[in-house]
């Protein structure tokens, strides 16, 4: 049996009399890449903020290695939708960053920074400022500051919806790379149905507000995946069959 590293047990989330999440259960396994999809406007952000603990549940309760989440003890990182780069740092203070307020040692600052600037491919531009970067870089930096601390979770929020299709297949590739190679456990929240299937291990389809899970169902296809194969194709269509509501 596959080692659960998050457990969600019946949340809830209400705003005012508005329910958004009703009584959401579920599991993510240790090392999965989990992609969360369902209709436009059914709650996904505010699922994944209540991971965070940036939003409160009305009700339930989230579990990290069957431990209520702490943010001062579980390493959690978070990757938003818009581009969080801090203009007044370099590319290697903004991947130092998240290392420098957790306080490890300068050593540590340098070789981590050193491994995640390598691995996004920035070696050459690690003295630049956000504002001399493209897009695709910008989303490079942010993915080599979440990875440089080691985190055992990482949130992403729709972080290539801006991107066209070229730059977003490069990045998709990379961060599938970098995941196969670290073993981080990824919850990925998309709306696009594509992404979530060249990227996923599994695939959490939610229902309309108020939002419940419809299904989960794991991703056969095998990787290296191609957009074209009738395989692939296949899931894309079962999978967008799940999220229609009406």
């Amino acid at each position: 049996m596959d080692e659960s590293k998050v457990s969600v047990r019946n949340m809830t989330k209400k705003f005012g009399d508005l329910l958004v999440l009703d009584d959401v259960s579920f599991d993510v396994r240790k090392g999965d890449f989990l992609c969360v999809v369902g209709p436009t406007g059914c709650g996904k952000t505010t699922f994944l903020n209540c991971l965070t603990k940036l939003y409160k549940p009305t009700s339930g309760e989230i579990l990290i290695d069957g431990e209520p989440v702490d943010l001062k003890k579980h390493n959690i990182s978070y990757i938003f939708q818009e581009y969080s780069c801090m203009p007044w740092l370099t590319v290697e203070e903004n991947v130092a960053f998240g290392l420098k307020i957790k306080r490890r040692p300068e050593g540590e600052i340098r070789q981590a920074v050193e491994e995640a600037v390598e691995m996004v491919g920035l070696q050459d531009f690690r003295k630049y400022y956000p504002s001399q970067l493209s897009a695709s870089m910008l989303q490079r930096v942010v993915i080599a500051r979440a990875f440089a601390t080691k985190p055992e979770l990482l949130l992403m929020d729709e972080p290539y919806g801006q991107l066209d299709i070229e730059l977003r297949f490069k990045l998709e590739d990379e961060l599938v790379k970098i995941w196969q190679k670290l073993g981080t456990t990824i919850i990925f929240i998309t709306h696009n149905i594509e992404e979530a299937v060249y990227t996923s291990e599994d695939v959490l389809v939610l229902t309309n507000k108020p939002t419940k899970i419809k299904t989960k169902l794991h991703n056969p296809l095998p990787r290296p995946r191609c957009v074209t194969d009738r395989a692939f194709i296949d899931v894309r269509e079962q999978v967008t069959e799940l999220i229609k509501w009406w």
